[in-house]
Order: C-alpha cells, then sequence, then structure tokens
C-alpha cells in the first residue's frame, strides 16, 4: 500500500501549479515566438532531439543516475509543470537526478534536464527546485547550443542533418557527427555558454516560475547560497565552476527583471512542506546543507 506522504506527491500530477497574476504583459509578450527565426520546422526538432540524446548518452556516462523513483517523479512533476509555460511545445522533456555530491545541472538540446542530487541537497524548498529547472528549460528553450552550432534538419552546415550524419557510413560523415557532439557536450557540460545566453535563461526562469505560480526570487536565493558554499569548498572540487556571468552578476539581474517586469512576488507558493517531504522520503538522513 502506498503511504500518505506519496500520495500526496502522486497527487502533485492530477493539478498543474495555478498561474499567477504576477506575471506582467511585458512577460506575456515575451513568450510569444513572433520572429522567422525562432521558427522551427519538423526535420529541425528531429535533429536537434537526436543531438541532445546523444549528450544526454555522453553525460550518463560520466555521471550514475540516482535511482529513487519517487523523487524523480517529484522532480519530473516540478519540471513539467514548467514546461508549460514555456514556448517549445513541440518538444517532449525529460528530467533526471545525477548521483553526485558536485552542485551542478544541465540542459541538453531537445528537451533533456539534468540535476545533481547535490543540488537538491542544497536547496530549501520547491521553488528553488523551480528556478534551477527553469533556467536549464530556458537553455533548451531559447536553443542555445542549437543556434550556437546551426543544428538545422537540412542545410549545408556542418551540422546539419544529424540523422544522416550519425548513419553515415563514410568516415567523414562520422567524424562530423562526432565534432558536433564534442562541442555541443562541451557548451553543456563545462558551462562553456555565452555570457548572454546565461543572463538571457536567467530572466527567462524569472518568467516562467511567475508564470507557474512560483516564488521568481527563487533562484537568486539558491544562487547565493551556492556561492557561500563554493567559496568554502572550491579546493575540493564538489561545486563546479561558474566562469561566467558571476553570481553576483546573475543575483543582480534576476532582482532587476522582477522590478523591472513588474512581478508581484507576495502571493507566490515556495511549497516547502511538499519539498520537504519529497526529499525525506527519499533521503531521511542528511537532507539539509551544512549550512543549517
Amino acid at each position: 500500500m502506498r503511504s500518505p506522504t506519496f500520495m500526496a506527491l502522486a497527487a502533485f500530477a492530477a493539478a498543474s501549479i495555478a498561474v499567477s497574476g504576477a506575471a506582467s504583459a511585458a512577460s506575456e509578450n515575451w513568450r510569444a515566438r513572433s520572429s522567422a527565426e525562432d521558427e522551427v520546422s519538423s526535420n529541425d526538432v528531429a535533429a536537434e532531439v537526436a543531438f541532445g540524446r546523444e549528450i544526454s548518452a555522453r553525460i550518463l556516462g560520466r555521471y550514475k543516475t540516482y535511482k529513487d523513483a519517487k523523487l524523480t517523479k517529484y522532480v519530473s512533476l516540478v519540471g513539467l509543470a514548467l514546461t508549460r509555460n514555456t514556448n517549445r511545445p513541440e518538444l517532449e522533456y525529460h528530467f533526471t537526478i545525477l548521483d553526485s555530491d558536485e552542485v551542478n545541472a544541465f540542459a541538453a538540446p531537445g528537451g533533456y534536464v539534468f540535476i545533481t542530487k547535490g543540488a537538491l541537497l542544497l536547496m530549501k524548498d520547491e521553488a528553488e527546485l523551480a528556478g534551477v529547472l527553469a533556467h536549464e528549460i530556458e537553455h533548451i528553450a531559447e536553443m542555445h547550443v542549437v543556434k550556437d552550432l546551426k543544428i538545422k534538419g537540412a542545410d549545408d552546415s556542418a551540422t546539419s542533418g544529424l540523422a544522416r550524419l550519425a548513419g553515415g557510413s563514410t568516415e567523414s560523415a562520422r567524424a562530423a557527427f562526432s565534432q558536433a557532439i564534442d562541442k555541443g557536450f562541451e557548451m553543456v557540460f563545462k558551462d562553456a555558454y555565452k555570457r548572454s545566453d546565461e543572463l538571457q535563461s536567467d530572466r527567462g526562469a524569472v518568467i516562467v516560475c511567475a508564470l507557474s505560480g512560483y516564488d521568481a526570487s527563487a533562484l537568486a536565493r539558491y544562487l547565493a547560497r551556492v556561492r557561500t558554499v563554493k567559496g568554502e569548498v572550491a579546493e575540493t572540487g564538489t561545486v563546479t565552476e561558474q566562469t561566467h556571468p558571476s553570481f553576483a552578476v546573475r543575483i543582480a539581474q534576476i532582482n532587476s527583471v522582477i522590478t523591472s517586469d513588474g512581478v508581484d512576488i507576495s502571493g507566490l507558493a515556495t511549497n516547502q512542506k511538499r519539498f520537504d517531504m519529497a526529499m525525506n522520503i527519499a533521503m531521511p538522513k542528511g537532507r539539509r546543507w551544512a549550512g543549517d
């Protein structure tokens, strides 16, 4: 028989988080995809998904998955609630917890989102989880890797026609595919996104969280905590280096977006009790970060 606590978590699947009125007209306009450069064909999407699947395989080659079905379902439900307020409805998103004490999260093109156990253990509520997931979702939604590497379903670029390249019998086709994956993996795994991409993902995360009913300031709170821990344990290698932009810059921009876009965070949810319940079911010991 399922426990009452797990049944409460499972009920989350049947109800999406209420969309708050805190998102301004500017936020709604942000969701619209009207420019021609943002339009993608079905072939483009197929190429993006295939490309992201290969990068995901490399990530899973470096990390073991954290095998807890209940916690994975909970993280996935939070993530899927956020994706309803993004501008990529054509994608099917997948969320995976990595069994690592590193504090990190990754996003591969096509809808693949990864978050480490260490990142979860550093969080205090569901809104912080939503903020981190939304940031990674925005890397996918804004197609940062896809645009940078010019991934298309069919054109003359080096990374085009990925299905053809992946199955190509010639050495040159295999080499071109491998090189494209190497570049994409470098961006995703080694935080090689452009400064503008990182800041765009933070801004998008604020809006997506607000539209999903979450406290939009939670990501800033979490980044401030990561910055504190990073300063304490940087030499141990347990927190992955973030080269640019700095935590201070990211936190300042998040707070600025909340103000400039008129996001009223007073009535938005943190869902701390639900987060505590999910974490305590999966990790009954050592749930809280060292600063508590």
